[in-house]
């Protein structure tokens, strides 16, 4: 059966990111009652039930209200983004609400709180996948901004892709093209070539991260190249590419999808009986353990304002999920090595396209 990380998983920070704030004790409003801590977060337009980013997010939010016995709606809550012009009514709604802090999930916020932000100096802010900035490129003080080391993730389950590939042809799709999916690329690249230099990837972006119907087009339009393995980092616009990984795999042929953000096994299921799926592995991200600890932080009177929180393979924020029904004990082997080189800085993995030339050179 299918093991599965809990959501309250135990973790060490990176040193220095999680300083006391500089910033003010007080909320956004003067008249604040003091009726106990309140968190909250926007979603981006995937919503909180996207089966990635998002839900993974609510997920270590709902675990922070349960530890702490907050009840829903008022201690936590979430307030869904459908277009990209909700994000800043819905961070400005939070504010006035005096929610003590206030997440925005995902880059596509950046901009949009770094305008809040500056407006509303006494609210405490997190941004998920990107760095808060003024006009100067100065950090904000009232905005903890909380990145991940994607490509270290994307690396391990590239090694399995290139071990377990049997057509020597496996995909990448992407959401909206950008540095922060770059990582994810980039890193999915080295590992595969380290894993089988012989392998060719194949990859392609959506230009959105809610669009499942044209996931499943591109994973058609791949699956039709004989590539035989594709890794999604596309949001809701992934959950296309397992349906359309299921109905192959329903007419017998050999594909499979790994999926990103958290464990996307059940996505991937096509014989319930069996418990059998599609998903072959998925690069977990652990947004739902980053919005525990910040929260807690927070609320115990350390807010990370003005840093950077950055969570990689050493702090267990990103790796491979403990999903072992379809990876070989080749692939499980190999990826206990390289983590095991990863975190002791033998290997530096790429995160940008010129990073990845230069590693490929090396080979």
């Amino acid at each position: 059966m299918k093991k599965r990380y809990g959501l309250l998983m135990s973790m060490v920070l990176a040193a220095g990111t999680l300083l006391s704030a500089c910033g003010s004790d007080e909320a956004a409003s003067g008249d604040k009652k003091d009726d106990g801590f309140k968190v909250a977060m926007v979603t981006d337009t995937g919503g909180v039930d996207d089966k990635s980013f998002n839900q993974s997010a609510w997920e270590g939010l709902e675990a922070f209200g349960d530890e702490n016995d907050l009840e829903e709606k008022k201690g936590y809550k979430y307030l869904q983004s459908e277009k990209q012009s909700d994000y800043r009514p819905n961070l400005n709604n939070l504010v006035r609400q005096n929610y003590d802090l206030i997440y925005g999930i995902g880059f596509l916020m950046q901009e949009d709180i770094q305008k809040v932000a500056q407006q509303q100096e006494a609210a405490q802010f997190a941004l998920v996948d990107s760095v808060a900035v003024d006009k100067e490129g100065n950090p904000l003080e009232n905005v903890a901004s909380i990145t991940f080391k994607e490509h270290q993730g994307s690396f391990l389950v590239g090694l399995v892709a290139g071990l377990q590939t049997k057509t020597n042809k496996v995909g990448f799709i992407g959401g909206v093209e950008s540095e922060l999916i770059s990582k994810f690329e980039n890193g999915f690249l080295a590992g595969v070539l380290t894993a089988n230099p012989d392998a060719e990837v194949l990859t392609q972006y959506a230009g959105d991260f809610n669009d499942a119907a044209k996931g499943a087009t591109i994973a058609s339009a791949l699956y039709g190249k004989d590539v035989d393995v594709i890794y999604h980092a596309a949001g809701g616009t992934g959950a296309g590419v397992f349906t359309e990984a299921i109905n192959r795999k329903k007419n017998g042929e050999d594909v499979w999808v790994i999926g990103v953000d958290r464990d996307q096994f059940e996505e991937g299921i096509y014989d319930k009986e069996n418990n059998k799926s599609v998903t072959l592995t998925s690069m977990v991200k652990r947004v739902d353990t980053a919005v525990f600890e910040v929260s807690t932080q927070t609320k115990d009177g350390n807010f990370p304002g003005g840093k950077i929180v950055e969570f990689g393979l050493e702090q267990d924020g990103v790796g491979i999920a403990p999903t072992e029904d379809n990876v070989t004990e080749e692939s499980l082997t190999m990826v206990k090595e390289y983590k095991e080189k990863i975190v002791a800085g033998e290997i530096e993995v790429p995160k940008t396209a010129e990073e990845y030339e230069a590693f490929k050179s090396e080979k």
